[in-house]
C-alpha cells in the first residue's frame, strides 16, 4: 500500500476528514425524508451498524422541514443530499446540517452555487462537490464527447475554483461512475490536481453479490494507492448492509482495521480438521469484537505452520490436534475441540496487554 495522499482537513460536525484522520464510512437513508418516523428508524439502524456519517436526500420543502429534527436525534454528522433545487441546500444549512452535497451537473447556475457556499461558510457547514458521470455539464460533454475521466475532473476543478474564489476551503469532492476504470482514472487524475479530501464510491454498483465485488475492486484499488478519505458502498439493498462491506474493504486493503481479520485455508483434500465448523464458531464468538488482530486457522501441514506463525494469533491443525502460535512463536499444543477457546484466551491476553500499556502511557 502506498503512503496515504496528503490532504487538507475538513470539519464535518464533530469529525474531521482528511489524511490525518481515519477513513470514514458513510451511507444514505432510503426512506421518504418527509416521513419522519421511518427516517428516524433508519437513522438508528445505520448508527447501530456503524455508519460514521449519514446522508439524507432533501428533494422538497416537507423533507427540508424535518432536517432539524434528524440533526437533533443523530449521534453522527448529518449530510443533506441536494439535487436540482439549491434552495433545499439553503434550508438544510439553516436547519443545522453538518455538510451539504451538491451536484454541479444539476444544481443550476454558478450564482446559485456561490449562494450555497456563502451560506455554508457563514454556518460552519462543509460542502461536498459530487460529480457523477450521469450528470456531467453539457458543455463538458460536448468538449469531450462522453463523461470521460477528464470531463469529470474538469467539472470538479471548475467548482473548486468557485470555492476558492469565495474563500471557502471546507470542501470534499467525489467523482463517481458506474464504470470502474473511468472512476479509477478520474480519481487518480484529481488526486494529482488538488489537496481536497476525496470521497470514494462506485455509483449504482448493484445487488450485494456483484456490487460488493465491483465496489471492492474500484474503492480498494484507490485505497491501496493511498487515495481516499471517506467511502460509501452503493448497493441495491437495505443501506445498513453497506456498512460491513465498507469496513471489510478498508480491512482488506489495510487502510483501516477495526475488527479481527480471519484467515483460513481454502477447501482442499489436505485439510485434516473440521475447518468450516471451527471458522463458524470463531466468527460467532468474535461477533462485535473490535480488536484489530490477524487470526489464522490453517488445516494442514503444508503451509499451515508458516502462515499461522505470520499472524498475530494462529493455529495450524491436523489429526485432531493443533499448534497455537502467538506473534510467530509456538505457545501451546491443543486438541481440536479446544482450539477456539485457546484462540479467545490469547485475544483476551492481547487486550489486557494493550490496556496495561495504555494505562502506563498516561
Amino acid at each position: 500500500m502506498n503512503q496515504r495522499r496528503s490532504t487538507r482537513s475538513v470539519r464535518i460536525g464533530d469529525l474531521t476528514l482528511g489524511s490525518s484522520d481515519p477513513i470514514r464510512v458513510q451511507s444514505m437513508t432510503t426512506t421518504d425524508t418527509a416521513d419522519r418516523d421511518a427516517t428516524l428508524a433508519q437513522i438508528r439502524t445505520l448508527e447501530a451498524a456503524g455508519a460514521e456519517l449519514i446522508r439524507i436526500t432533501v428533494p422538497n420543502r416537507p423533507s427540508a422541514a424535518n432536517m432539524a429534527t434528524y440533526k437533533a436525534a443523530m449521534s453522527v454528522p448529518l449530510i443533506a443530499d441536494i439535487h436540482f433545487d439549491y434552495r433545499m441546500a439553503l434550508l438544510s444549512i439553516e436547519a443545522g446540517v453538518d455538510k451539504v452535497r451538491i451536484n454541479p451537473g444539476n444544481i443550476g447556475s454558478e450564482a446559485r452555487v456561490r449562494e450555497v457556499l456563502r451560506a455554508a461558510k457563514a454556518a460552519g457547514c462543509a460542502v461536498r462537490v459530487g460529480v457523477n458521470s450521469g450528470s456531467v455539464e453539457k458543455d463538458l460533454l460536448e468538449k469531450y464527447g462522453w463523461p470521460s475521466p477528464e470531463a469529470l475532473v474538469d467539472s470538479a476543478l471548475r467548482h473548486l475554483a468557485t470555492c476558492e474564489d469565495e474563500g471557502f476551503d471546507q470542501v470534499v469532492v467525489s467523482i463517481k461512475s458506474t464504470d470502474v476504470k473511468t472512476c479509477l482514472a478520474a480519481n487518480r487524475l484529481l488526486a494529482e490536481r488538488t489537496d481536497v479530501p476525496l470521497h470514494l464510491g462506485i455509483t449504482e454498483a448493484g445487488r450485494p453479490g456483484y456490487g460488493t465485488i465491483k465496489s471492492a475492486v474500484g474503492i480498494g484499488a484507490l485505497l491501496l494507492e493511498g487515495i481516499g478519505d471517506t467511502i460509501r458502498v452503493s448497493l441495491t439493498a437495505p443501506p445498513e448492509e453497506e456498512i460491513p462491506v465498507a469496513f471489510d474493504i478498508l480491512k482488506a486493503t489495510g487502510a483501516r482495521v477495526t475488527s479481527p481479520e480471519l484467515i483460513a485455508c481454502p477447501t482442499c483434500g489436505r485439510i485434516d480438521i473440521d475447518l468450516e465448523k471451527l471458522m463458524n464458531e470463531i466468527e460467532h464468538r468474535l461477533h462485535g469484537e473490535k480488536l484489530p488482530v490477524k487470526i489464522a486457522v490453517l488445516g494442514c501441514v503444508v503451509n499451515g505452520p508458516g502462515e499461522a506463525a505470520e499472524a498475530d494469533i494462529g493455529i495450524a491443525g491436523g489429526g485432531g490436534m493443533g499448534i497455537l502460535y502467538r506473534k510467530g512463536k509456538a505457545v501451546a499444543k491443543v486438541k481440536e475441540a479446544e482450539m477456539v477457546d485457546a484462540l479467545l484466551v490469547e485475544i483476551e491476553k492481547i487486550k489486557a496487554e494493550q490496556a496495561e500499556a495504555a494505562a502506563a502511557a498516561t
